[in-house]
């Protein structure tokens, strides 16, 4: 018979793999996404079998959000214009939002939720490190085919905007128990610093010039919050743009792009084959505005209306997308996939409400960057990014909870903290 000890031991260990994991190539990804699947399937049996009430979840808007985006995604199915296969495959992808709730609901003390930070802290310093090992010409060895300069396991784009999300959690972090403060504010510094001088990632500039102003706004005080807002993007752009010539090189790109969309319709370039996905999302969109054209039909159903030259626009097969969330959604399941993606971001602002300012800004400042990023990527629909995100929010949603003022782990952890003090 397993002991009750062997199923913590074997749930800490699950927490700081999933943690760690989002910091390394796609294969530990993959794998640890498959052990919080099927452990959080064995968590609600058991919940079932000893009716075992955990209010504290139960309190959150987000698992009950993520079921019902679910649900409605499987029922999908149902009128599909993909073929079912392809079908079956993007429900699979939408679901690795499932891993954000079986994370919450798998960390059941405060001391659990910190384990995980850490674990997760520790993977998020170590990619940072290599990439700056890589920029100052130290050859490492444990590499795996990236795309881009001073990118370690996946692409630019993806390091860029992790690396500008970590800047956010560990500074809005900093006060809490942790991590020191100086790691903290000299982490975040290297990884905006990482993003905007050494990164390509057009969109990895955006979320941390998001992050960057809410930091600098909830930095100010009440009255000075909302010129902060406006002031800190506008002159931090300004001193990137005169400053470093990459970032002007690749502003430059995305207007002249655009440009050349507007006028001649030139879709193979980055930004003006997104402008072009982005069109024939909206008109399939108008479609089907109330049922969608149902999940994994967005190539499809935009490659019909692209016409002849659809395959050398979008390239063979059915499983390709916008790059940009909220018309993906929208293009499957109607105006309402848009509505319950807003819906998801809605809920997860609302359960911070009781939370300390420190999580609370934490996971804002997360939100934040994810719903920018996207704006211009399928975030969540991808691979790495989207199990980068639910992992995030997983951890600090579940840090938030048990340290709650009402969590009887809050006072557990209060206690040994005084315990720790009075003995040292």
């Amino acid at each position: 018979m397993t002991s009750p000890r062997s199923v913590v031991n074997f749930r800490l260990l699950l927490i700081c793999f999933v943690a760690a994991s989002v910091s390394l190539p796609m294969a530990w990804v993959s794998t640890s996404k498959v052990l919080l699947f099927f452990s959080g399937l064995a968590y609600l049996v058991h919940s079932y079998v000893t009716k075992r009430d955990d209010t504290n979840v139960h309190s959150l808007w987000m698992p009950k959000l993520v079921l019902a985006i679910l649900l409605v995604f499987s029922a999908s199915l149902m009128w599909t214009e993909a073929d079912m296969a392809i079908g079956v495959m993007a429900l699979l992808k939408h679901s690795k939002l499932i891993s954000l709730v079986f994370l919450v609901l798998i960390i059941r003390t405060a001391r659990e939720a910190r384990i995980g930070l850490l674990a997760f802290a520790c993977g998020q310093i170590f990619l940072l490190l290599s990439s700056w090992l890589l920029a100052v010409g130290v050859p490492i060895g444990w590499t795996t085919n990236p795309t881009g300069k001073y990118v370690v396991f996946s692409t630019y784009l993806d390091q860029s905007i992790i690396f500008a999300t970590m800047a956010g959690v560990f500074w809005h972090l900093r006060a809490d128990t942790l991590w020191p403060r100086w790691l903290a504010v000299l982490v975040a510094l290297a990884a905006l610093v990482n993003v905007f001088l050494l990164l390509e990632g057009r969109t990895g500039y955006a979320v941390a010039l998001t992050v960057l102003t809410l930091a600098t706004m909830w930095m100010m005080p009440q009255r000075l919050r909302l010129a902060t807002l406006i002031a800190t993007p506008i002159i931090v752009l300004l001193a990137l743009f005169m400053a470093s010539a990459q970032v002007k090189e690749r502003v430059s790109k995305i207007v002249e792009e655009s440009q050349n969309y507007a006028s001649q319709v030139d879709s193979a370039s980055s930004s003006g084959w997104r402008l072009n996905a982005w069109h024939r999302s909206l008109q399939a969109l108008q479609t089907s505005p109330i049922l969608g054209h149902g999940v994994g039909s967005w190539a499809v159903t935009v490659k019909q209306l692209q016409g002849s030259n659809a395959e050398q626009v979008f390239g063979p097969g059915q499983a390709s997308n916008p790059h940009q969330e909220y018309l993906l959604w929208g293009v499957e399941l109607g105006v309402g996939g848009i509505v319950l993606l807003l819906a998801l971001f809605l809920g997860v602002i609302r359960d911070t409400r009781n939370f300390s300012p420190s999580v609370q800004r934490a996971i804002l400042s997360t939100l934040a960057a994810m719903a920018v990023a996207c704006l211009f990527n399928s975030t969540l629909y991808d691979d790495l990014m989207g199990d980068y995100f639910c992992v995030v929010l997983g951890l600090l949603l579940a840090w938030g909870l048990q340290t709650r003022p009402d969590s009887p782990s809050a006072i557990n952890l209060l206690s040994e903290t005084a315990t720790s003090k009075a003995t040292t």
